[in-house]
């Protein structure tokens, strides 16, 4: 099953427009705040980065394709707030109580910011599941691209590599595989590799046929090609 921000290759969305090196880092001042709230929300330990990213994907299609990429964060940190009992809809609302919260020594104060932000989120881990391409080996993506583990669930493989042929370029070594972590079926690190695709193998009419798209994929995306 497929979800509406899988939109890499899509005809419809209008142009790519980059910004300037000149251009603010949060083109207005509410933005800034979207993260930093979203990203103080997640030191609470009440979810990792994958259920956080699948929080976005599975807002309605309306509104995924109505909200702005802020909004968009906002949208999913209200969700899981209230899911996992955080808040309620009433604090939401600003109806709620002013107790001390459960959480509250969790907070990451703003002295701790830099250090905390610093340190990163790594995902490499030790894994027992044998690295099994190596460098220059031809592969071939799953098709179709979806979560084998939960229905409609999170996937780092896009839909437009689905059953495309690659070649492995880097192996990165064994990293925290998302469609099991974003729904608590545990980390279960896997191989990760860096994998590039010819334009021509993505898309029917590529610009510059010659040009190659590379992606992060695990190992249990990928099959010998």
């Amino acid at each position: 099953m497929t979800r509406v921000h899988d939109m890499g290759g899509r005809f419809g969305d209008g142009a790519i427009n980059p910004e300037s090196e000149d251009d603010p880092i949060f083109a207005e001042d509410w933005h800034a705040r979207a993260l930093a709230v979203t990203l103080a929300s997640g030191f609470l330990g009440q979810w990792n980065i994958d259920v956080s990213r699948h929080a976005r994907e599975r807002l309605s299609p309306k509104d995924y394709a109505r909200f702005s990429y802020y909004e968009k964060w906002l949208a999913g940190l209200a969700d899981l707030l209230v899911e996992n009992g955080v808040l309620t809809l009433d604090d939401l609302r600003g109806a709620g109580n002013d107790a001390d919260h459960p959480l509250a020594a969790h907070a990451l104060k703003a002295n701790n910011v830099a250090a905390a932000l610093s340190k990163g989120g790594p995902a490499d881990r030790p894994s027992n599941v044998a690295i099994k391409f190596e460098i220059g080996q031809p592969v071939r993506t799953a098709r179709p691209a979806a979560n084998r583990l939960a229905d409609g669930g999170h996937t780092r493989l896009p839909i437009y590599a689905a059953g495309a042929k690659g070649r492995i370029v880097l192996i990165h070594g064994t990293h925290v595989l998302p469609d099991s972590n974003a729904h608590g079926l545990g980390e279960a690190p896997e191989p990760l590799y860096a994998v590039a695709f010819p334009a021509s193998e993505l898309w029917a009419d590529p610009e510059h046929p010659d040009d190659e798209v590379v992606l992060d994929l695990w190992q249990s995306y990928l099959e010998p090609a």
